[in-house]
């Protein structure tokens, strides 16, 4: 929540100057929450986190993707061919959510990529290296800060530096994404999608209406 909330975990002060913060977490209607949603590129140890206001829906997590893409991937994966996305099995992006399907065929339409999507199963979403490389040293560098504004939830992010080395740009994201969008089996059939032999449940080939089924 964004607010000047209490946060756990401690920071240092001035003594006897202590940051005040409210008794009580109610919501600020006005400010609102902050949405963190993010891409973690293993190879370059680089990643993107989009701070959003609205609500965290399928359509959040490809702009989020997108957004990265636009402004760290693509220009140092001029010649790349297909996006590899390793999600949870659950929440916005996962493997049941036809909304994330349709999103990710406008994500491979766009950007002119094959996009290969492997989810974790169920109950092992612990194993995604972006809660433990990424999300943990972001709740490490605000521990005991109130967030009290979305900038400063976006500058916290941005200033990162784990020992791994792992470099963080973050940005607003203001847009809308409203919740409850229903997709229709004929919007779902539309979708250019090839299961994996293994798991095709899990694992599946998002195709560009550039590219041809083999």
């Amino acid at each position: 929540m964004i607010g000047d909330f209490r946060h756990p975990g401690r920071e240092w002060h001035r003594r006897g100057a202590p940051e005040e913060v409210r008794a009580k977490d109610f919501p600020d209607k006005e400010l609102g929450k902050g949405i963190p949603e993010g891409v973690d590129d293993l190879g370059r140890n680089e990643g993107w986190v989009s701070v959003g206001t609205d609500h965290d829906t399928a359509e959040f997590a490809g702009a989020s993707i997108r957004r990265w893409w636009e402004e760290m991937g693509s220009p140092v994966y001029p010649r790349a061919h297909r996006l590899l996305i390793t999600a949870d099995a659950g929440g916005s992006n996962g493997s049941r959510s036809r909304l994330w399907k349709v999103v990710s065929q406008g994500l491979a339409d766009d950007l002119g990529l094959r996009i290969l999507v492997c989810h974790f199963p169920p109950g092992t979403s612990q194993w995604n290296q972006i809660e433990h490389r990424k999300f943990s040293s972001i709740t490490q560098n605000w521990r005991g800060r109130p967030l009290v504004s979305r900038g400063v939830i976006v500058n916290l992010i941005g200033h990162v530096r784990p020992a791994s080395g792992l470099r963080i740009k973050a940005e607003l994201d203001t847009n809308s994404y409203p919740k409850g969008i229903k997709v229709s089996d004929e919007v779902l059939a539309s979708v250019r999608l090839q299961r994996a032999e293994f798991h095709g449940d899990w694992n599946y080939t998002i195709l560009p209406d550039n590219t041809t089924r083999n």
